[in-house]
């Protein structure tokens, strides 16, 4: 199995940063990415911000110059900067990891359980 853990969440004022963290473990034989989802109340979940096991990045055009995604490839972990917090930046945010693992010949997505961000005053 493969398990996803995040950690960093919080309530920040607008303007203001935090950083998050998720790691994977368990029986994983290679990490294709890991990235960063959210979902916003009443809203479908949204693309946050990617990275792939050779270092590519990509980002929601509504986080470019605010967010950084950096990864630790031994550890298969990967963090989230997020800066100039803005209110429309509150909702839950998810890791996503898309691995392989031990055995198999697919790429499977999984999941975190959520971390909860909220920016207000």
């Amino acid at each position: 199995q493969v398990q996803i853990v995040e950690s960093g969440g919080g309530l920040v004022q607008p303007g203001g940063s935090l950083r998050l963290s998720c790691a994977a473990s368990g029986s994983i034989f290679s990490t294709y990415a890991m990235g960063w989802y959210r979902q916003a109340p009443g809203k479908q979940r949204e693309f946050v911000a990617r990275i792939s096991s050779g270092g590519s990045t990509n980002y929601a055009d509504s986080v470019k110059g605010r967010f950084t995604i950096g990864r630790d490839s031994a550890k298969n972990a990967i963090y989230l900067q997020m800066n100039s917090l803005k209110p429309e930046d509150t909702a839950v945010y998810y890791c996503n990891a898309v691995v392989t693992r031990y055995g198999s010949v697919s790429r499977d997505d999984y999941w975190g359980q959520g971390t909860q961000v909220t920016v207000s005053a």
